[in-house]
């Protein structure tokens, strides 16, 4: 095989590559005699089917699958041979593929950089941790009981006030004409309660039971329905009953209603959730400042085509909350082209910090064992009650979906591994110093990337 490197620049690599007739016409005939021993033709015994017949029948897809083969095994070879990493896909283009010729092709090959190990013993991290305060405990349980609360009508026939309850009859029209979904009968409904078209409930107030009324809405711009979304309607109201909501007291009683021997035990169970919440947070918060203690120690080139991949999935996301109007008002006034140049940025921060995730994992031997994925993958099926199997069926069908479960599992191993070595200081904090938004003082790409609903890195997998 002839291989002459036809490109240096950067990362990126190309080759003029030239596999020997000889060669590829020894790996067809190969092909054949193998095929000749094991396919199964009306006419012939089994293993005696002639070369002939077998290059009659099949000697196009025999050379599709021989020069396919031979690209790829001389692919592997140049990078192989030079100790190459390919950060994506090699680009191939046939420049010769009669096989009756020397087989020649460019492959253009971008790689994956060196990357030098920061001193994670030089990293100083805080990690902030909280508990629930009771204050905080006793305001879970309220609104436990709250959710647990009955309506007791009201004998008195009275103008109904904020937080009292209506029985309602109701129709919705639209320039008068009715439209589906819009009625109702018999429903109650709290007075300037939540839960309905804005200003519905607040020009309830004041309607006694047996009078009548017609309300004047309008339904947000974004509301979920197209044909009523930003329309203006009224609502003609009947009410029929006034009530009141009961709410239960906090004590043993409340706590055997909703399956508890106790009112400790369903104490104990609202602190632990609440621990669970204080403690993923603390989770993040700690990651991210690893995350961004790591981006300032590393400054190494990045591949070109895994910064565009991943700018055009964030850029997706992008453009599809600038059309529906859900960009921050940071970013709504920005243009197009600086909005781009940011979020490019954000790219290439995520692949860099993936790059090197993935290579700390690596030069370390950390892994993601096999019963690790099989849970975390029987978990996420568990999102899904009554169609786990299918879910189980999906992923084992899909190595990419497999690899979207696998590749968060790594992250986390790698984090805990950083961790392991750097300075963390440990922080006690009130819960609303916890739950702050650290954006405001941090850099901005830091910022804008964290903010996004998304892993702040997206790590390759261990290889």
């Amino acid at each position: 095989m002839q291989v002459t490197e036809t490109l240096t620049d950067g990362l990126k690599r190309g080759f003029a590559v030239v596999v020997p007739a000889a060669d590829v016409e020894s790996r067809r005939s190969k092909r054949v005699a193998e095929l000749s021993r094991t396919i199964n033709l009306p006419g012939f015994r089994p293993g005696k089917v002639p070369t002939a017949v077998v290059v009659s029948r099949y000697g196009k897809a025999i050379i599709a699958e021989v020069l396919e083969d031979s690209v790829q095994e001389a692919t592997q070879q140049v990078l192989t041979e030079r100790g190459l990493r390919a950060a994506v896909q090699p680009k191939v283009e046939m420049v010769n593929a009669d096989p009756a010729k020397d087989i020649a092709f460019n492959l253009d090959v971008e790689l994956l950089p060196e990357i030098a190990m920061p001193d994670f013993a030089a990293l100083e991290i805080t990690r902030l941790k909280a508990e629930p305060t009771e204050e905080q405990i006793t305001s879970q349980l309220d609104s436990l009981a709250q959710r647990q609360r009955t309506l007791e009508e009201i004998a008195e026939t009275r103008p109904a006030a904020k937080g009292e309850f209506l029985t309602l009859d109701f129709e919705g029209k639209i320039d008068g004409v009715a439209f589906p979904g819009g009625k109702a009968e018999g429903m109650d409904v709290e007075v300037a309660g939540p839960g309905f078209i804005p200003g519905f409930t607040e020009q309830l107030e004041g309607l006694a039971p047996g009078e009548k009324r017609q309300l004047k809405v309008s339904f947000p711009a974004e509301y979920g329905a197209a044909d009523l979304a930003g329309k203006d309607a009224t609502f003609d109201v009947a009410a029929h009953k006034l009530k009141r909501g009961v709410v239960p007291a906090v004590d043993e009683e409340l706590a055997k209603k909703i399956g508890f021997e106790n009112l400790d035990e369903l104490k104990s169970t609202i602190k632990s959730g609440m621990q669970r919440e204080l403690d993923r947070i603390a989770r993040l918060r700690v990651k991210r400042e690893l995350l961004d203690a790591l981006a300032a120690k590393v400054d190494f080139p990045v591949p070109g085509s895994m910064v565009e991949g991943e700018f055009g999935q964030i850029w997706q996301r992008i453009e599809a909350d600038r059309k529906a109007g859900h960009l921050d008002a940071e970013d709504a006034g920005k243009d197009e082209e600086t909005l781009k140049k940011d979020y490019h940025a954000i790219a290439e921060r995520r692949v860099r910090l993936g790059l090197l995730l993935a290579e700390i994992g690596r030069a370390n031997s950390i892994t993601v064992a096999q019963d690790e994925l099989a849970r975390a993958m029987r978990a996420e099926a568990a999102r899904y009650p009554g169609q786990e199997q299918k879910v189980m069926e999906f992923f084992q069908k899909n190595p990419q979906a497999i690899e979207s479960v696998r590749a968060p599992l790594f992250e986390e191993k790698v984090v805990d591994y950083v961790l392991e070595l750097a300075k963390v200081t440990d922080k006690t904090v009130t819960p609303e110093e916890l739950a702050k938004d650290p954006d405001e003082a941090a850099p901005d790409v830091a910022a804008k990337d964290a903010a996004a609903k998304e892993p702040a890195a997206e790590t390759p997998a261990e290889g």
